[in-house]
């Protein structure tokens, strides 16, 4: 309880230092609840705001897509722009889902455990957001949907640990670089470990490290995250769960271009997971699965692996099979459909502004801007992200819109004044297509 209470006094100190309340504002299709610190034992000892997008005009939702940061002050403070991610929101319409991100208030140098193990009270209260997001956005089904989580570092701990004590509520999940820990680790007395029950066994999982966190690095500040991987995918795949494992061949821990497979697997599975009225989930089909070698880079149909099956990769079908096979050997997946086009263009004096949706496949890297028929700038001017392929919104660490929020506008300074003229607007994806 002193060790407990010791955290709450420190968190409730730095949080009011902390920079949590420089975010987008939460207006329609936007809703957002934020609960303060707890001092209740087994409840959450952080404060945490969650921000949840509402795909215009759907009548039901048919589930939930939670984008989990991870550890530390600078992650948790990325969670803030989540559910704004336009590529993000591509998958959630697609499917009817919500989008939602939360972010826990963690002062820098507090034990991320105590929000990463949802059974510390996050689970609870991620719960809880649902049935007041759902009374605020008029969806009150929202706490009922089921879930589909991504979630980086701690963050793939905690939707690990959702898996495992809720697996009756989880379509699929993806771990990026965290996973939950089933043998206990003498050095971190903080974090518990977890059992695998027989239900979690058919919930699609996959795990995601960063090749330099212990693959091919064995040493460095993530040398672990591939041993704990391993670990946990020996265990689930030992005993028939649905795992798989996607090296990202780039990067360590940041999280690179991962978002080009866990999108498409995601899509994937809620393709086949979620029914049309977002209560019951389907099974996923024993036929179609392909399978891999664990860090080998080809599959094949589940029916012609040769080798032993409750040790390979398993993957839901032929299309992820090969997604997976590009990806892992150099992550460039490839992609032959143009981005959908700009709408609702509008000139205002010499300013430009529209509306535009992402590449479900491959994002938005940037637009161009054209005026009677030649180009005359791109928005952004130079499209940024230190982690993988220049996009369209930037990508923090956590996998997350750079704060603030690059807009659709455009300014022309050198339209002839009192001259009509006629503009285009053409959105153009991470592989270099454009739209109409």
């Amino acid at each position: 309880m002193r060790y407990l209470a010791f955290l709450f006094l420190a968190a409730s100190a730095f949080a009011q230092k902390a920079p949590y309340d420089v975010f987008p504002p939460a207006e329609a299709p936007y809703f957002r609840v934020r609960y303060e610190a707890s001092t209740n034992p087994g409840e959450l000892i952080f404060p945490v705001n969650y921000t949840a997008w509402v795909p215009p005009g759907v009548k039901q939702i048919r589930g939930v897509i939670v984008h989990q940061h991870g550890c530390g002050e600078g992650s948790c403070k990325s969670g803030l722009t989540g559910a704004f991610d336009l590529h993000w929101q591509a998958l959630a319409k697609k499917h009817g889902c919500a989008l939602l991100a939360p972010s826990y208030e963690q002062p820098e140098k507090a034990d991320c455990q105590m929000w990463c193990d949802p059974r510390n009270g996050s689970g609870a209260a991620f719960q809880k957001c649902l049935v007041d997001l759902g009374s605020k956005s008029g969806h009150p089904e929202l706490s009922k949907v089921p879930w589909a989580l991504w979630g980086h570092s701690g963050g793939g701990h905690w939707a690990g640990g959702m898996v495992l004590t809720h697996p009756e509520r989880v379509a699929a999940a993806w771990l990026r670089s965290g996973v939950p820990l089933l043998t206990a680790n003498p050095t971190r007395s903080t974090i518990k470990t977890h059992t695998i029950p027989e239900a979690a066994l058919s919930v699609p999982v996959m795990c995601n490290p960063g090749t330099k966190e212990g693959v091919s690095v064995k040493d460095g500040r993530f040398a672990g995250v591939w041993p704990a991987n391993e670990e946990f995918f020996t265990a689930v795949r030992g005993k028939g769960g649905l795992i798989g494992v996607a090296v990202d061949p780039l990067t360590a821990h940041e999280c690179g271009n991962q978002r080009y497979m866990a999108i498409a697997w995601l899509d994937a599975c809620l393709s086949i997971r979620l029914s049309k009225s977002g209560g019951k989930l389907n099974p996923m089909p024993a036929d179609g699965a392909w399978l891999a070698p664990l860090l080998g880079t080809e599959a094949t149909p589940a029916a012609a692996f040769a080798g032993d099956k409750t040790k390979a990769v398993w993957l839901p079908n032929e299309a992820i099979a090969k997604a997976w096979m590009h990806y892992v050997k150099d992550t460039a997946i490839p992609d032959t459909t143009p981005p959908p086009a700009p709408t609702n263009v509008r000139v205002t004096g010499s300013e430009l502004t529209w509306e535009a949706e992402a590449d479900l496949e491959s994002g938005i890297a940037h637009f161009i801007i054209e005026r009677d028929g030649q180009a005359i700038g791109t928005v952004p001017e130079k499209s940024a992200n230190p982690f993988g392929r220049p996009i369209f919104q930037g990508l923090q660490y956590s996998d997350t819109p750079n704060n603030p929020l690059v807009k659709m506008t455009f300014s022309d300074k050198k339209a002839e004044t009192g001259k009509t003229h006629e503009y285009r607007v053409i959105a153009v994806n991470t592989v270099g297509l454009k739209s109409k």
